[in-house]
């Protein structure tokens, strides 16, 4: 793998949305080798446990644990605190639980590290899920404005209380770069290669696209794992992202 190849790879997060550790495992197997993050969420999680968080970083992939804790902020605290003993490199949870919420989980990473935890995860909000849509959001969630308001303002606030970055459509980096800076993370899922089918997805990008608002890591699920070879399928979109000159390693 080239250097510039590493360095994309190491920003690729593939969802390993499975029911079961055996199906996530016979993805593992066939990504050895490729540098890149790995993302377990809350079905995957429930099902196997933290068990398999570990069995994953000893294989020695860095992992997202997508878990979105949304709780008063005792219960978050505690919930980071335990997150960040388990070893995973970053974690997320909802900016719509407030600051004192995102504050407890800061204090939890806080005692996580000082109980022996051997490093700190980053720790991202969700701002606006990607599959929700203006309708959706004005409507049903009862939020009035623009998504590209609700995730400005979420993400404001998640900066304030001492988060490193946030989850948010690739659509809305730019601004959000802007206003809380370059270094604040953003963690962009909704990305489908082209021609890929969006799914569920309402604010999508391709990966290259992505990359040249400026995103740090972009989420990769169904058009991975759901490919005949998933292991070509993620070289591809790799080798797709390294080719454009939309692509800028900053």
């Amino acid at each position: 793998m080239t250097t510039t190849n590493k360095q994309v790879a190491e920003r690729m997060m593939v969802a390993l949305d499975y029911a079961h550790a055996e199906q996530a495992e016979t993805l593992i197997r066939s990504l050895q080798g490729i540098p890149c993050y790995v993302k377990v969420g809350m079905q995957l999680f429930y099902s196997a446990g933290p068990q398999f968080v570990s069995k994953l970083k000893e294989l020695g992939y860095n992992i997202f644990l997508d878990l979105k804790m949304h709780d008063i902020p005792n219960t978050v605290k505690g919930g980071a605190e335990s997150i960040t003993r388990l070893g995973v490199d970053m974690f997320n949870v909802h900016a719509a639980g407030g600051k004192q919420m995102m504050e407890a989980a800061m204090e939890g990473v806080d005692k996580g590290l000082a109980s022996g935890a051997k490093g700190k995860p980053i720790v991202i909000g969700v701002t606006q899920l990607t599959s929700t849509s203006q309708t959706v959001m004005n409507d049903e969630i009862g939020i009035a404005g623009t998504v590209e308001d609700a995730v400005l303002r979420y993400a404001d606030l998640t900066k304030a209380a001492g988060l490193d970055g946030v989850v948010a459509s690739p659509l809305e980096v730019v601004r959000i770069k802007q206003s809380c800076g370059t270094s604040f993370v953003t963690v962009t899922p909704g990305i489908r290669p082209a021609g890929a089918a969006i799914g569920d997805q309402s604010r999508v990008m391709t990966p290259a696209e992505a990359f040249a608002q400026g995103t740090d890591y972009v989420v990769i699920g169904r058009p991975i794992t759901a490919a005949p070879d998933p292991r070509e399928a993620l070289e591809s979109i790799i080798a797709s992202v390294t080719v454009s000159n939309e692509y800028r390693n900053e």
